[in-house]
């Protein structure tokens, strides 16, 4: 069989350094199939090669007795020309004299040598693509006689088809971090905004990939390598570090450590100086909850919250737990109170937990305790939502018995009527809640201050807010700092709130003296809750 001839067409980029501009052009490669090399297609490589060195600046091209002032100088140069002819170099070897410096040193195409044979082929059921094709392009430097590394040899043709310069940038060797540009993904990342994202940023003000130097497989490398290192410090090492250098900053930081019988970390609470004095205040009603995030290792973030004078969500403090047992939490709660000095609030909101509400009746007795009614919610969605599905009215009838009712009177007719209108007289979980119901419905709450936060708005509010800014892939490290992050967020949002308080007055219908009293005591929020205006 003949061998056949035949021609291979391939884009080439023409790199003109003296005007800037780059022109496309057609590099046309002969190439034949050599039937004594099992038919696999060859080229004329000399021919290739001259026709590249053709349409690059002679000077960027590597010659015999060239010379460096050092070895770094020598790789960059033989970089920046692999980049131009299209394929990725490494250092090969290399020889130190007895002062330990570097005396020579070969650079060699990135698909130079073979691969060693594996015994195990024959079970591998995917086996890795070949890169490389016993190429053998090098560029070899010492510096014996004048002190520079001089070029002693060069080999230009390779033994395979090189990449177009649109695609040089992916070579592994033209790809590379600047420390500038890791300080950017570190602020970056910082920041809560994803790779790619990121990455995108970046790549735009580069203005374009090809620009960027590197590709999102590295932006991502790069972070995981970062996270990783954290990790082999020790997380829990990483965590104390963090709340010890908290206290430096701030002396009135308060944190609190729960050790096991090995002296190993299990709880951790910690709060600040602004949420201490935010307690002072709004802490006659907070609400707890242990449901917001959970980290990689399932483990628990409690969190205190409130509500301010602008009714916006405020946080007293936060905890990482090992676990949501009745003993946890009694040591939390009462952790808690030694932060605040003693303090302890006048009516807490949580989840129908059996674990919280025994920890509770413990350590807060004169604490009232009722469920949250976004968690109501959440349950009644749960065990009825075939009754959900079914009647689009029942949504509406179980939120009346909630909130709508004055007098107990009504609220029982209207709990039964609902019953047997959708024939759930016997649903064990209703008749569970009904035997709690003086905790929940409204009707036996009247009288009691709740600072808006029986809402399921408010709850959803601080699930939302913290979702943005915390995820359950971060590790513990990078959760501690997010969560800075979230607090600085909202203390900011109550500075703009009071700005816009000293700024303007509440327009009142009526020139009547309580309601310029009424205007003077409260917020604009709060005063449109009381339909002030």
């Amino acid at each position: 069989m003949e061998a056949n001839n035949f021609i291979e067409h391939q884009y080439r980029r023409k790199l003109d350094f003296d005007n800037g501009e780059n022109d496309i052009l057609f590099d046309t490669i002969r190439t034949e199939v050599d039937e004594n090399e099992d038919n696999q297609a060859k080229f004329d490589s000399n021919e290739y090669i001259t026709s590249i060195h053709s349409k690059i600046p002679v000077e960027t091209i590597p010659k015999i007795d060239m010379e460096f002032e050092t070895k770094e100088e020598a790789y960059n140069f033989y970089n920046a020309y692999a980049y131009k002819v299209g394929f990725s170099i490494r250092r090969s070897k290399g020889h130190k004299g007895s002062d330990g410096k570097m005396i020579n040193r070969t650079f060699c195409c990135s698909c130079e040598g073979r691969r060693e044979v594996d015994n195990r082929r024959i079970i591998v059921k995917h086996h890795r693509a070949e890169t490389r094709f016993h190429c053998l392009t090098i560029m070899k430097v010492n510096c014996h006689q004048t002190g520079k590394y001089r070029v002693v040899d060069f080999i230009a043709s390779h033994t395979h088809v090189t990449s177009t310069p649109s695609k040089s940038h992916l070579h592994r060797s033209q790809r590379r971090l600047t420390a500038a540009q890791e300080a950017e993904i570190d602020l970056v990342d910082n920041s809560g905004i994803a790779p790619k994202d990121g990455c995108e940023l970046m790549t735009r003000r580069a203005g374009g990939r090809e620009s960027l130097e590197f590709t999102h497989d590295d932006y991502r490398n790069y972070l995981r390598t970062k996270r990783t290192t954290k990790v082999k410090l020790d997380e829990t090492g990483g965590i104390l570090e963090y709340l010890q250098r908290m206290q430096l900053e701030d002396p009135s930081f308060f944190y609190a450590l729960q050790l096991d019988n090995e002296g190993l970390i299990t709880n951790i609470f910690w709060r600040d100086a602004q949420m201490k004095v935010a307690y002072s205040h709004f802490g006659d009603v907070i609400y707890f909850d242990t449901t917001y995030q959970k980290n990689q290792e399932s483990r628990p973030f409690a969190m205190f919250v409130g509500v301010n004078h602008h009714k916006q969500t405020i946080l007293f403090g936060a905890a990482l737990l090992y676990d949501e047992t009745a003993e946890t939490f009694i040591w939390l709660f009462d952790t808690f109170v030694r932060g605040m000095v003693g303090k302890k609030p006048m009516i807490i909101l949580t989840d129908q937990d059996a674990a919280m509400a025994k920890a509770l009746s413990f350590q807060w007795p004169q604490t009232s305790h009722r469920p949250c009614i976004w968690h109501l919610y959440q349950n009644a969605a749960k065990h009825l939502s075939v009754v959900f599905e079914r009647f689009r009215e029942f949504s509406k009838d179980f939120s009346r018995c909630i909130y709508d009712y004055e007098e107990e009177k009504e609220f029982l007719q209207a709990w039964h009527e609902m019953l047997e209108k959708y024939n759930l007289q016997s649903n064990n979980w209703l008749k569970r809640m009904f035997s709690l119901k003086e905790k929940w419905a409204l009707v036996y709450g009247r009288d009691m201050f709740c600072a808006d936060m029986m809402t399921t708005q408010r709850n959803e509010s601080m699930n939302s807010s913290i979702k943005g800014y915390v995820s359950y892939k971060h590790n513990l490290s990078k959760k501690f700092h997010h969560f800075q992050r979230l607090f600085e967020h909202q203390r900011y949002e109550k500075l703009k709130a009071d700005f816009k308080a000293t700024q303007s007055n509440i327009s009142l219908p009526l020139n009547i003296a309580i309601l310029k009293h009424a205007a003077n005591v409260y917020t604009r929020k709060c005063s449109k809750h009381l339909k002030l205006n």
